[in-house]
C-alpha cells in the first residue's frame, strides 16, 4: 500500500473521530442544557400558543436565560420526536426543574390548573374580593357594580347574591373571573333545579328563587349540619303562622358596612329591606351563597311544633314550642340565669 493511500486512510481515520468526539460533546452540552436545573428562584409560566413553530420556542427558551443556544432543543426535539407532540398551554416551571421536565409537561399536555374553594355562607362581596387576588384569572368585573353584575354576566337583571354556588372549582391560567362566575351560576341552578323537583309539598315558597332565600337563611343560623332541617322547620311554620322571622344574620345582612360586629336592639329596630324584626316573610334576595345541605333543608324541613330557637354557645340551639319556653332558654344560655325552681 503506498503512502498516498495510507495518509488518506488516516486522514478519513482523524476525520471520523473528530466528527465522532464532535457529536460526542454536542450530545454532552445538550444533555447538559436539557437536565440542569432552570435558574428561577419561584415559579413560572410558559405559555405555548397554538400552532407556534419550535423555533419561536427554542427562542423563548433562549431569551429566558434558560437555554444557551437553540441549536440544543432542536436535537432534543428531533432525537425525541416531540416537534410535533407540543400541546398548547400554559405550563408552570418551578425551581428546580429542567427543561427537559417542561417539555415532558408540554408533550402530555399537563397545563397549569388552579383551583378556589368558595365556602358556604359567604357573601357575593366577599367572593368577589376573592376573585381580584387568584394567580392567574384575569379579572375583568372588579368595577362592575353589584346590582349590574348579573346583566354583564348574561344572566338577567337581579340581584347576584346567592347565585353562585360554593364548592371547589378548578382553572386554567388566563382563565376570566366572568367564566368562573358563570361556571358557579350554572352549578347553582342545577343543584336547586335538582332539589326543587324532590321538595315536599305545601311549603311557602311559590318559586325555587324563594327556597333560595330560605336556604341562604338557614346557612348563616347554624354551622351544626344536623339542625339545618330543624331550623329550616322553624322558619316554614312561622311563615305559614303569619309570624315574622326574626333572624338576626338578615338583620346583619342589610346593616352591611354599618353593623360593627356587635348586634343592639336598636339595630332590630331599625328597618331595612332585610329586617326580619319589622318586615314579615322572606327578604327579597338570599344573604349569602347557601350550600347544597342547606338548600335540601329549605325544601324538606323538619317536621316538629318548635317555632323558636336559641343559641346554646357551643354552635347548637335550644328549640322551643312556646314563647315561654323561649324566653326561659334566652336567660339560661344567652343571660347566664339558672332557670327559675
Amino acid at each position: 500500500m503506498n503512502k498516498a493511500v495510507l495518509r488518506g486512510i488516516f486522514v478519513l481515520l482523524v476525520l471520523v473521530m473528530t466528527i465522532g468526539v464532535g457529536l460526542w460533546i454536542l450530545w454532552r452540552d445538550t444533555e447538559t442544557a436539557l437536565t440542569r436545573q432552570l435558574p428561577m428562584k419561584s415559579a413560572e409560566i410558559f405559555e405555548l400558543a397554538e400552532g407556534t413553530p419550535t423555533s419561536l420556542v427554542a427562542k423563548a427558551f433562549v431569551e429566558r436565560g434558560w437555554l444557551d443556544h437553540s441549536l440544543y432543543l432542536r436535537i432534543e426535539l428531533e432525537m425525541n420526536g416531540l416537534g410535533s407532540r407540543l400541546q398548547a398551554g400554559a405550563y408552570e416551571i418551578l425551581p428546580g426543574e429542567s427543561l427537559r421536565e417542561l417539555l415532558d409537561k408540554m408533550s402530555k399536555g399537563r397545563i397549569k390548573r388552579y383551583s378556589l374553594t368558595v365556602p358556604e355562607g359567604v357573601t357575593v362581596e366577599a367572593l368577589r374580593g376573592t376573585l381580584t387576588q387568584l394567580p392567574g384569572l384575569k379579572v375583568a368585573l372588579a368595577d362592575v357594580p353589584a346590582e349590574k353584575l348579573m346583566l354583564e354576566l348574561g344572566l338577567g337583571d337581579g340581584s347576584p347574591e346567592g347565585q353562585f354556588f360554593p364548592s371547589t372549582y378548578f382553572y386554567k391560567h388566563r382563565t376570566t373571573d366572568r367564566e368562573l362566575l358563570v361556571r358557579m351560576n350554572r352549578k347553582l341552578r342545577q343543584v336547586l333545579t335538582e332539589a326543587w323537583a324532590t321538595r315536599i309539598s305545601d311549603l311557602p315558597y311559590t318559586s325555587p328563587d324563594e327556597a333560595l332565600v330560605m336556604a341562604s337563611i338557614i346557612e348563616r343560623e347554624t354551622a351544626a349540619p344536623a339542625e339545618r332541617a330543624q331550623i329550616a322547620g322553624v322558619f316554614v311554620r312561622r311563615l305559614k303562622q303569619g309570624m315574622k322571622l326574626q333572624t338576626d344574620p338578615t338583620v346583619i345582612y342589610g346593616l352591611g358596612a354599618a353593623f360593627d360586629g356587635n348586634l343592639r336592639r336598636g339595630d332590630l329596630e331599625r328597618d331595612t329591606p332585610f329586617n326580619t324584626y319589622t318586615r314579615p316573610g322572606l327578604p327579597p334576595t338570599p344573604i349569602c351563597l347557601p350550600g347544597k345541605e342547606a338548600i335540601l333543608a329549605a325544601l324538606a324541613p323538619a317536621e316538629g311544633r318548635a317555632l323558636y330557637f336559641v343559641a346554646r354557645g357551643d354552635g347548637r340551639h335550644v328549640f322551643s314550642d312556646s314563647l315561654t319556653e323561649h324566653n326561659a332558654a334566652v336567660r339560661t344560655f344567652q343571660l347566664g340565669k339558672k332557670p327559675s325552681p
